[in-house]
């Protein structure tokens, strides 16, 4: 994914992609507990349809009474086939280190050039 594709609204995050056989621009809403889709033909459609997505998706939460962000801890399960698990593993032994410094820095790595708003 280009970062160039991420649109943010509210503290809300939406992905934006292009469908050549529907000729649309499509994305979703990122970080809620909802699939929150939206669409639009051109740049300023999909930029105004995600913000009315956002807008809807917050008035329905309060309806419901539920909170619209998904809830980051800072922790989450990986789920990686046997070898690569053993391979990072052996990787964060002959390092010193341990599997969870491993797998950190290697994300921390992946999304560095992502900037989150304060």
């Amino acid at each position: 994914m280009n970062m160039k594709d991420l649109i943010e609204y509210r503290g809300f995050y939406g992905v934006v992609h292009f469908s050549s056989e529907d000729g649309c621009l499509y994305g979703k809403i990122v970080g809620v507990n909802d699939l929150v889709t939206f669409e639009g033909q051109s740049v300023s459609e999909i930029e105004q349809a995600f913000k009315d997505a956002v807008v809807n998706y917050i008035s329905l939460c309060k309806e419901v009474g539920k909170k619209p962000l998904r809830s980051v801890k800072g922790s989450f399960n990986v789920r990686l086939d046997p070898e690569t698990h053993l391979k990072a593993l052996i990787k964060a032994e002959v390092e010193g280190n341990s599997l969870n410094k491993l797998i950190k820095h290697a994300v921390e790595k992946e999304v560095e050039s992502i900037s989150i708003p304060d």
